[in-house]
């Protein structure tokens, strides 16, 4: 067949046309199906399809990390219980404040029991955090090495919060005895903590404890 019966081709005739021609006439005519079809439809879902499989390490990684807690929620909850005791002990251990005056004497005496002499003694004003206020006391104490041991071990020892920053140890500037251990002086500032109710009397923030016997 050559182009010359290709130009008397009867469109209107499809039938009569030569095997051949129509062979390529169906192949066009399912081609141009194929890409109509994939256009407007199975490119949108390809499109889709794409963008899941994107989707999916992250997916799987949420669902891991999620399946994870689940299967450790009872601990979970254990723990948080653990937390919310040992938050609740932390929070006995601040003073009220009818008992920040007592406090402050257990300090002094502490110092004292330790052999210490107070040159300085100094509380400053409050500093009010969330649900505490911090009560600095600049302290100057002179006496030996081992003694400001024993000083901060008792302060360590107290039943209520108490920590000690700052410190500086040098010389008293007197010269000891023969025999006798120098003095030294230490200054430090010595923190001490105090409980907050909410404003105006209400309920405090943080539910206490209730306190056993006298005060700790």
């Amino acid at each position: 067949m050559d182009l010359n019966q290709l130009n008397e081709l009867d469109f209107n005739n499809i039938g009569d046309w030569p095997g051949p021609v129509k062979a390529v006439a169906i192949a066009l005519l399912c081609g141009a199906l194929a890409g109509g079809w994939y256009y407007y439809d199975t490119k949108d879902q390809v499109s889709q399809l794409q963008t899941t499989e994107q989707k999916e390490p992250k997916l799987r990684a949420s669902f891991e990390a999620k399946q994870r807690k689940a299967a450790n929620l009872n601990a979970y909850r254990h723990q948080l219980e653990e937390m919310k005791e040992s938050f609740g002990a932390m929070l006995r251990q601040l003073p009220d404040k009818t008992e920040v005056a007592a406090l402050l004497v257990d300090v002094s005496q502490t110092g004292l029991a330790a052999g210490l002499d107070f040159e300085l003694f100094q509380p400053s004003g409050e500093h009010l955090k969330d649900f505490y206020a911090e009560l600095p006391i600049q302290v100057r104490v002179t006496g030996q090495y081992h003694e400001f041991g024993r000083f901060i071990s008792g302060l360590a020892a107290l039943p209520r919060i108490v920590t000690i920053h700052n410190i500086n140890i040098g010389s008293h500037g007197k010269k000891a005895a023969k025999g006798v251990a120098e003095r030294l002086t230490m200054s430090a500032t010595v923190k001490t903590y105090r409980y907050l109710d909410e404003p105006g009397g209400g309920a405090p923030k943080h539910k206490r404890g209730k306190k056993k016997g006298g005060r700790r």
